[in-house]
């Protein structure tokens, strides 16, 4: 009888350390039974160990290192990750509030870069074989060579614990969301007011109103604005905007309460008190900015982040303001007769519905009566005088349309049209810069022209009641 033993050794073991060959299998059977006797347990013991004392071959050896190389640059890359999403989510949080627009923007944004850029050559080494760090790269560059920025200079941070200026609306509520742990930007609001007079509210109503004499637009904790609006036309309940009055209160150490008054031809780049800015003479957390002498003023409040744009067109104001929704609804009950917020009253309207009704191509319009004042403009001409600046027929060219044959007055097409830039300047969403009347898509067929013409007529009628 005879038996087979086998003694195995271990198997190949992968770490960050270097690899240790196993101890090569013992094979030598022991047999048992009749005919020459076997060699001694002993003596088998003594050439295994003789095995194991001799030394691999130089190449096995080598073949075993460089393996363990290897291994190990595998599992420590596996254990030190390349970070570059992390780096790309930091800059969409700093940047994704900011509005090119603003005053401010380059700055901001430059310093964004900057952090961004420093983040990506923290991580060159572990993401040096990642296509989308590459990128990254190169679109960093690229966005410094578009906005000017140095490459030294001071960064963003994303660190919490980071002290911000009280006077920096946006780097206040950053710094308050990222202490709760939030990365949600804040929500912005727009209002403005054209024409004769044309209302689009902050939550994008649009509106034709009365409203003659003084109204507020807006009045909370933070801000007061209001208007005072004259007749167009005698006999015409049609107005326009001939004065404006703004109030910035004051908040903590950012500013002094400071007020700006503008009337028809007399559109000032200072406050009333001669100052041109509220607040440290270095920081300048209010200030106004003269685009256009006597013409065009933008007010830039970074301490509410609010941004407020008065122009003269013709003989009449108009003004758009952009400002944070927390701070738009921070007003008491007893304030809230506000135009920007609630819309004109319903005895002050005189449009149908919120929204003008749609003018017809090539009819006349008639008038309200033999005593007033002809239009030089038919429909029709209105129409190609309005088309001229706005190629979108949306509720501004429709507005325009209406300014021109009520009272013939050309500047109110460039009023529109300047109306519609603030939209787009200040506006936060895209999607909502124009609004389309209640017909749709615009597209009429032939029974419904009559009853839209009709429509227009009545309005205008409406207006000299």
């Amino acid at each position: 009888m005879m038996r087979k033993r086998r003694k195995r050794g271990g198997r190949l073991a992968c770490s960050c350390s270097s690899p240790v060959p196993p101890p090569p299998e013992s094979r030598r059977p022991a047999w048992t039974g009749m005919g020459r006797a076997a060699p001694s347990y002993a003596a088998g013991a003594e050439q295994r160990r003789r095995r194991r004392l001799h030394p691999p071959p130089p190449a096995a050896l080598f073949l075993l290192f460089n393996v363990g190389l290897l291994l190990r640059t595998g599992d420590c890359q596996l254990q030190t990750p390349c970070r570059i999403q992390k780096c790309t989510t930091d800059f969409v949080s700093l940047t994704s509030h900011l509005n090119s627009a603003l005053d401010g923007f380059d700055l901001e944004f430059c310093k964004a870069l900057r952090a961004y850029s420093a983040c990506t050559y923290r991580n060159s080494k572990v993401c040096r074989g990642n296509l989308v760090y590459h990128s990254a790269v190169l679109g960093i560059s690229d966005l410094m060579s578009q906005r000017n920025c140095s490459k030294d200079g001071p960064t963003s941070s994303t660190n919490p614990e980071v002290t911000h200026d009280p006077c920096n609306y946006s780097g206040r509520i950053g710094a308050r969301e990222l202490r709760g742990g939030e990365q949600t930007p804040p929500t912005y609001l727009f209002c403005g007011l054209f024409g004769d007079p044309h209302l689009r509210t902050f939550k994008d109503h649009f509106q034709t109103c009365k409203v003659e004499g003084a109204w507020p637009l807006i009045d909370n904790n933070y801000l007061s604005v209001q208007v005072t609006n004259v007749p167009l036309v005698p006999g015409s309940s049609a107005t326009a905007t001939n004065k404006i009055t703004i109030i910035f209160k004051s908040y903590q150490d950012c500013t002094e309460q400071k007020v700006y008054q503008a009337v028809t031809d007399d559109l000032p780049a200072a406050f009333v008190d001669g100052t041109t800015s509220g607040g440290d003479s270095d920081t300048k957390s209010l200030r106004i900015v003269e685009r256009v002498s006597g013409r065009y003023v933008e007010m830039h409040a970074r301490y509410i982040g609010a941004t407020v744009f008065v122009r003269q067109v013709g003989h009449y104001l108009t003004l758009a303001i952009r400002m944070p929704e927390e701070l738009a609804m921070a007003y008491e009950e007893s304030q809230d007769l506000q135009l920007c917020v609630n819309g004109c009253p319903s005895s002050e309207r005189i449009d149908d519905s919120g929204h003008l009704p749609l003018p017809v191509m090539g009819q006349l319009l008639p008038h309200a009566a033999s005593t007033q004042p002809r239009s030089v403009y038919t429909l029709e001409s209105a129409t190609t005088k309005c088309h001229e600046k706005m190629l979108v027929k949306d509720i501004y060219f429709y507005s325009c349309v209406f300014d021109l044959l009520t009272t013939g007055d050309a500047n109110f097409t460039a009023a529109a049209h300047s109306a519609l830039q603030d939209v787009e300047a200040l506006h936060p969403r895209k999607e909502r810069w124009h609004i389309f009347p209640n017909s749709g898509n615009g597209d009429m067929g032939k029974n419904s022209k009559l009853s839209v013409s009709l429509g227009l007529v009545c309005l205008i009628l409406v207006a000299f009641l």
